[in-house]
């Protein structure tokens, strides 16, 4: 499908998706002092409308609405061919629901109402000039130029994102290993973690011809439990000076 762009190309297009009008407000509010262009939906269906016309960069989306669910919206997104990230908001964020928005694609999952400062340092790594197209001559920023609250979010999802891809391979749907994984291989890559970046992507390559390797799954779980464990150890001895 073809996009047509009104703004210029330096900015990038958001839709936030939510029944709750304070809800909207406040993130519509957040991202447009990040520089977003932003537009809103109330439900699962006004979603799909806005998305077909605008093909967002961004998809903010509560889980539980009146009018849809979350994970049926981003899965419907993706079954039509947008390119979005996807960031979930929840005012209940249960093992469930995280596991839910991991499965779906979703960068990260986070509690309503929304903690501005929280979600600030989320989207300094899905700000316009973060997404915009890769220059030849602009070096990329380093990975902790991202922030330890990124690295601490990327921690405490790694459960519920390696859950949502074990999951999907026990019930053999291939595609839902595909998108978990790819959401998993993009976040690690975006935090510098290039070995699960490049497992998880090698998984989502696999499962998209319709294979799911038990070997690469094991050796992922590993990985992010040498991660978590490496992690943990960091933290004890910083606070032990």
């Amino acid at each position: 499908m073809e996009r047509h762009d009104h703004a210029s190309p330096s900015v990038l297009t958001a839709l936030v998706v939510d029944d709750s009008f304070a809800s909207r407000t406040r993130i519509t509010m957040l991202l447009h002092l990040g520089g977003w262009r932003v537009h809103q939906a109330v439900g699962t269906e006004d979603a799909l409308r806005l998305a077909a016309l605008l093909q967002p960069d961004l998809v903010v989306t509560d889980m539980v609405m009146r009018q849809g669910h979350g994970a049926t919206l981003m899965r419907r997104l993706r079954e039509q061919g947008s390119a979005a990230r996807f960031l979930v908001v929840a005012a209940r964020r249960t093992h469930q629901t995280r596991a839910l928005a991991a499965a779906a694609g979703a960068l990260a999952c986070l509690a309503k109402p929304v903690d501005p400062r929280l979600f600030v340092d989320v989207m300094r790594g899905l700000a316009p000039s973060a997404l915009a197209p890769a220059r030849a001559d602009v070096a990329p920023q380093p990975a902790q130029e991202i922030g330890p609250q990124a690295e601490e979010m990327f921690l405490s999802a790694l459960p519920h994102r390696l859950s949502a891809i074990a999951i999907s391979a026990q019930a053999g749907d291939a595609a839902a290993v595909a998108v978990a994984a790819d959401a998993l291989g993009t976040a690690s890559d975006r935090l510098g973690h290039a070995e699960i970046a490049f497992l998880s992507n090698s998984i989502a390559r696999d499962a998209r011809r319709g294979t799911v390797s038990h070997g690469r799954l094991v050796a992922l779980v590993e990985l992010c439990a040498r991660l978590d464990t490496n992690s943990a150890l960091a933290a004890q001895a910083a606070t032990s000076r």
